[in-house]
């Protein structure tokens, strides 16, 4: 019963991660269609046509994605060694509090749990975050890197969405492969 709950919720923060990724490629070729002229530096393609690229201010600075990255595994971390997940699920946004409850979370994460991973590097290392997306029509964000560590790396793939003005989890995946 337990490993059915731990595949229907990777299989759901799968779909999350395709879907994200896909708004993401709609909302790239919308701002391609339309860019603003403000933004904007022009190349010729070989026809001797004008091909606009827009330049766009990143969705958080690097210090707030560092910060929300921290905030999350830490969370975690605390989640893992307590046994206790509904700290992590009620900090997290609505939608994601109806998807998981506390048990779902527990099982979800049940394999870094048993392996006494402990996620503290991530209070003193730097992330290596790739560029921060905006997806689902500027309404998320997506934070995907890594803190590298040994001998096991901490990957991390997280999706927040905005909440009463805040940053609120909305997605998370964690796992630890070889550095």
């Amino acid at each position: 019963m337990r490993e059915s709950r731990r595949v229907r919720l990777a299989i759901l923060l799968a779909v999350l991660a395709v879907l994200a990724a896909g708004l993401a490629a709609v909302a790239a070729e919308k701002k391609g269609a339309a860019p603003e002229s403000n933004q904007q530096s022009g190349q010729q393609n070989k026809s001797g046509k004008r091909i606009e690229q827009a330049h766009e201010k990143p969705p958080v600075s690097p210090e707030q994605a560092t910060y929300l990255v921290r905030t999350a595994l830490l969370t975690l971390n605390d989640a893992n060694r307590s046994g206790n997940y509904t700290v992590l699920r009620d900090l997290a946004a609505p939608e994601f509090q109806a998807r998981n409850n506390a048990a779902d979370l527990a099982d979800a994460f049940a394999d870094l749990r048993r392996r006494r991973f402990d996620l503290f590097a991530v209070a003193l290392l730097a992330p290596v975050i790739q560029q921060p997306q905006l997806v689902e029509n500027g309404q998320a964000l997506r934070l995907t890197g890594h803190f590298p560590t040994r001998p096991l790396r901490i990957d991390f793939d997280l999706l927040f969405k905005i909440v009463d003005g805040q940053w609120r989890l909305f997605g998370m995946s964690v796992a630890t492969p070889q550095s």
